[in-house]
């Protein structure tokens, strides 16, 4: 699995770059290695395919951009850790929510690493406090499938300015606590999160892949 480390990225540029990735793969796939790309994205909302825009409270100033992925509204803005997971699913033999399970178990792993507690919700993709899930939301997922590859991933809020999730429901619930890493008592900058979750991604499916 190849790591892309590319720093601030456009989320409309980053989007096309993967949506272009996905469809030039190789038709049997054994000249394309599953990649990881690791950046952080200007403010931006980013509403679902199938996202309903009432969930965008108000208009404070940040760009909206209806997207391809799952779910409905999130929030991405800089001190936020972006991962997207380029991955052949056939080729892996992953179901897409093997492939969900499987992201949550590497934020976990890496979370729990750093002191914090945190579990997946039933019904709720995503990664939250607590040991039962209850408390507020730290990672948020989102994916596409497309010839039976995978794009889009996840956001994991590192040391970021959180009031612009009051702007919205974020991913569609209402009232939804969001938190990050710093006000949990975390120090760290994105770049070291993300070679982080990066290691613990990478373990996560390599494990996968050995099972089988």
């Amino acid at each position: 699995m190849r790591i892309r480390r590319l720093g601030q990225t456009d989320y409309l540029a980053a989007w096309e770059a993967m949506r272009l990735f996905t469809q030039d793969r190789a038709p049997h796939r054994s000249g394309t290695p599953d990649e990881l790309w690791l950046t952080e994205h200007p403010p931006v909302f980013t509403l679902g395919q199938a996202g309903k825009p009432e969930h965008i409270l108000q208009d404070i100033g940040v760009p909206v951009v209806r997207t391809d992925r799952g779910g409905q509204v999130t929030y991405h803005g800089f001190g936020q850790l972006i991962i997207y997971l380029l991955l052949d699913l056939r080729r892996r033999k992953l179901k897409v929510a093997e492939l969900t399970r499987g992201i949550e178990a590497a934020l976990i792993r890496m979370l729990g690493e750093q002191g914090l507690t945190v579990n997946r919700r039933a019904g709720a993709p995503g990664v939250y406090l607590g040991a039962d899930g209850a408390g507020a939301k730290i990672a948020a997922l989102g994916l596409k499938v497309a010839r039976g590859c995978s794009y889009h991933g996840l956001s994991l809020n590192v040391d970021m300015d959180l009031t612009p999730f009051a702007a919205i429901n974020p991913c569609g619930y209402a009232g939804l606590a969001v938190t990050d890493m710093r006000e949990q008592g975390v120090m760290m900058d994105v770049a070291t999160a993300g070679e982080l979750l990066a290691r613990a991604l990478v373990e996560v499916f390599t494990t996968k892949e050995e099972e089988r």
